[in-house]
């Protein structure tokens, strides 16, 4: 039920398969190559140290329009109030020619004239510097409290797109009846509601018609397949049959188990393209334990030896699939290697909070442009047997990618140096 794994091309190169995108990529670079970059939603915002979301954007928009208005507001009331204050001024003058004693000082009338335009000069600065201490106070905690008030506005402005957003993250297969039914004004965010509901109306209609027919392919395929299976081994526990008949018994029986695995293949992988949504802590060691005992009788009988370094690391994800995933990858290793050669299967926690489950063989060496085509069902590298129904359907490695995939995990395939496979798959840990 597998498809073989395929061996390093002559580059050496890795070939990696990544899980399914949930968004389009960013990039992370400026481009090098001369050509001109252009400007990414967001970026301006880089600077911050936290995350720049649509509620910080609205809330600094806001304090920022508020806090220009009340600089420009100011510097216009600094401009009035000093023409003001200089047209106000009444002036005061005395004959250059008569003296006078100005707080016991003896002086001209000229430099009486020159001490009061001074003593007003300063006295109507010194109000415009108060003025602007007082502003400028004023203006500080009016965009605090504008800011503050943003941000409030813009949360509310933006609930109902929280509710949107949980409404999506909540919704998978398992639970796609669910509605945002968003009531309030019938504006762009209402809009934005209505047709996220009518969008998932088709998609429970869709997965609905899915379930149906994986139910009655499953029901339909599967009896007719034991019935066959049921009447051959009759048939070959028959000790009246002649050897003729018992040969061409077993051939048949071969092909219909052959078939029975293929029927259960696509029917595995047609469940198991979908995100999980129940997910619980499994112990990844265990798994691949499971999967050893169950592949070991088909080592010993290839002539295939199976090493194991275990290492405890819990993943959040399906026991059963996860089984499927590490049994599908010794069953691969096992299936497609040489005469006295090895697999060997380790489980360890892994950088970045996930658990590492890696499984390397010998094997034949292929070229390294096949790699990129072994996850696909059906495909096979050229030179594989075709006809030995013991080597599988072709399924197992696009099984393994679509369980890994529902996990939010990826696997990536790497060329063992002297001919064999690295699979290594890596689930988020719980």
């Amino acid at each position: 039920m597998t498809t073989p794994p395929q061996t390093g091309g002559p580059s050496g190169s890795p070939h990696a398969v990544p899980p399914r995108p949930t968004h389009p990529p960013h990039p992370t670079q400026p481009p090098t190559n001369g050509e001109p970059s252009f400007y990414s939603y967001g970026d301006g915002l880089s600077w911050l140290p936290f995350r720049p979301t649509i509620r910080i954007r609205l809330t600094l928009l806001y304090g920022g329009m508020f806090l220009m208005a009340g600089v420009l507001l100011l510097l216009i009331m600094y401009v009035v109030f000093r023409q003001a204050l200089q047209d106000n001024v009444v002036p005061i003058k005395l004959d250059p020619t008569v003296g006078v004693t100005y707080q016991g000082v003896p002086m001209t009338g000229q430099q009486f004239n020159d001490r009061l335009r001074d003593i007003q000069a300063a006295s109507a600065q010194s109000e415009l510097d108060s003025l602007l201490r007082k502003s400028l106070t004023i203006l500080v905690a009016l965009a605090v409290i504008a800011f503050a008030a943003g941000y409030a506005m813009a949360g509310r402005v933006l609930r109902p797109l929280g509710r949107i957003t949980r409404a999506a993250r909540e919704v998978v297969s398992s639970d796609l009846h669910r509605r945002i039914e968003l009531d309030g004004p019938d504006d762009e965010l209402k809009e934005l509601a209505d047709t996220f509901d009518d969008m998932l109306d088709r998609l429970d209609r869709s997965f609905d018609s899915q379930r149906r027919f994986v139910a009655n392919a499953s029901h339909e395929l599967r009896t007719p397949l034991a019935i066959n299976r049921t009447l051959l081994e009759v048939q070959l526990a028959d000790p009246g049959a002649s050897p003729d008949l018992q040969q061409l018994g077993k051939t048949l029986l071969a092909t219909n188990e052959r078939s029975e695995q293929l029927v259960e293949g696509l029917l595995l992988l047609a469940r198991s393209d979908n995100e999980l949504l129940d997910r619980r802590p499994v112990e990844l060691a265990e798994v691949a334990a499971r999967a050893i005992e169950q592949t070991r009788s088909e080592a010993v009988g290839r002539e295939v030896e199976i090493r194991s370094e275990l290492h405890p690391v819990a993943v959040a994800g399906n026991g059963v699939l996860l089984e499927r995933i590490a049994l599908n990858l010794l069953q691969n290793a096992v299936r497609y290697n040489l005469p006295d050669g090895w697999v060997e299967i380790t489980s360890a926690p892994g950088p970045g909070g996930v658990g590492e489950l890696v499984v390397t063989n010998t094997g034949p060496v292929v070229p390294g442009y096949e790699l990129e085509h072994i996850f696909e069902p059906f495909r096979r590298v050229k030179g594989a047997d075709r006809t030995r129904s013991d080597k599988g359907v072709g399924l197992g490695l696009s099984i393994v990618r679509s369980v890994v995939r529902a996990h939010g995990g990826a696997i990536e395939a790497v060329p063992r140096p002297g001919g064999g496979l690295v699979m290594r798959v890596r689930i988020p840990a719980a």
